[in-house]
């Protein structure tokens, strides 16, 4: 596999991909890039604000468009959304690349995001809703990932060290 991203971060809403993305951007000297903000400068609108005046499909369609473009133009580290991994090109693409699944339980979704309104598909009964969604999606993290990485009572720097270690890469010194 020629270039794409040096890694490539996965997993649910509140798991840290933007907060770890980051850190490791900063230790492996290489741009950061997430596809929901490019999504946002794009569409120059909350995604939340995408969900509710043009559905859930439209969105996905925007992701899908969005992953395939970073996937390709991106060199650095790069934070997928939640639910990228739902579209089966999306996780074609992924395949044999450096992906990183951020796991969490749900007491952690819950002291991380307060599972808030403000996530479309958290509206209503967020507890519930947020472990529909996982186990809908949990196998789909898992297939892409070459590393699991559990976020579970660890900072973002802990986290991060762990991504590098687990996907072999070095960290600028």
């Amino acid at each position: 596999m020629t270039a794409g991203p040096l890694v490539v971060l996965v997993g649910p809403m509140g798991s840290g991909k933007s907060t770890v993305g980051a850190l490791l951007a900063e230790r492996l000297g290489a741009p950061y890039r997430d596809t929901d903000a490019d999504i946002v400068a794009a569409e120059g609108r909350e995604i939340s604000d995408i969900f509710v005046e043009d559905g859930e499909e439209h969105f996905r369609a925007l992701e899908r468009d969005a992953v395939a473009a970073a996937v390709a133009e991106h060199e650095g580290v790069l934070a997928l959304g939640g639910g990228a991994v739902l579209d089966a090109g999306t996780r074609a693409l992924l395949a044999g690349r450096p992906v990183a699944y951020l796991s969490m339980d749900v007491d952690e979704a819950v002291r991380r995001v307060g599972l808030n309104t403000a996530r479309p598909l958290l509206a209503v009964n967020p507890r519930r809703q947020w472990r529909e969604l996982m186990e809908a999606r949990r196998h789909l993290y898992t297939e892409v990932a070459r590393a699991v990485v559990t976020t579970d009572d660890r900072t973002p720097e802990e986290v991060a060290d762990a991504v590098l270690a687990a996907l072999d890469l070095k960290k600028d010194a």
